[in-house]
């Protein structure tokens, strides 16, 4: 083998050892340092959250709401005064499903962009507030920054979403198994979901809804998964957790 074809054969060694090197680099920080920092994120933002719950006083008699109305039942207009949008980029709320597991939780930032999803769940700035009639949509990452999303297909008929503001919790019960569906189906957040497939929501009317959106399949993003869920009860924090939490 001449002295050329050697030094040839090195060279294509040396570099593809470099970018052997450069790509398992490139998937620990995927695998791992995004979460390692989404954790860190994360639990930042709940405790920021609850040292704002603390120091803020719960009102003496909790506002009262009417009671939720089950899927696709009327809901009468209401007569409150239209409420502020959550500021951008800011946690204003904590989720748990018990369906993943005790301790899964994750906060709600107001947004979706590419930031705001590093340190937690988005809530899509366009969609109802939480518990307001329409449809409260949030978007996570099923991989990458913690992987809040990882288990999105375990979701079942009548699995518990919770969340709480900090003075009321709010729980809504999954109304079907996740659906499939690509990036371009937006009328999935819809005030009344209406996904390209017909009835695949099965809501016919008004109510308040919850929808979570995130990404399919598992390591890629070239469709969407789709769960919907309906507010079933809100309770105070005063009263301490709802079922679904305790024990």
């Amino acid at each position: 083998m001449g002295l050329s074809v050697r030094l040839v054969v090195r060279t294509l060694s040396e570099l593809c050892i470099t970018v052997g090197t450069v790509i398992v680099l490139f998937v620990a920080y995927v695998v791992f340092w995004t979460g390692i920092k989404a954790d860190s994120a994360t639990a930042g933002q709940v405790e920021l959250l609850q040292r704002a719950w603390v120091d803020q006083p719960l009102p003496s008699t909790p506002p009262t709401s009417p009671a939720p109305a089950a899927p696709g039942a009327p809901v009468p207009p209401s007569t409150a005064p239209v409420p502020k949008p959550y500021p951008a980029g800011k946690g204003f709320a904590v989720m748990y499903i018990p369906r993943f597991g005790k301790d899964w939780e994750w906060p709600v930032l107001e947004g979706t962009a590419t930031a705001t999803l590093k340190k937690g769940l988005g809530h899509y700035a366009s969609t109802a507030r939480l518990g307001e009639t329409g449809n409260f949509s949030v978007a996570g990452h099923r991989r990458t920054y913690g992987d809040p999303f990882k288990d999105f297909p375990r979701l079942r008929p009548g699995d518990a979403v919770v969340l709480t503001d900090g003075t009321t919790w709010f729980t809504y019960r999954i109304d079907r198994t996740p659906y499939r569906t690509v990036p371009t189906d937006i009328g999935v957040i819809d005030p009344v979901p209406r996904p390209l497939k017909k009835n695949a929501a099965g809501f016919t009317g008004p109510g308040r809804y919850l929808t979570l959106t995130t990404c399919e399949p598992e390591w890629g993003s070239s469709h969407r998964l789709i769960a919907w869920a309906h507010l079933d009860a809100t309770q105070p924090v005063t009263q301490g957790k709802p079922p679904s939490l305790a024990g």
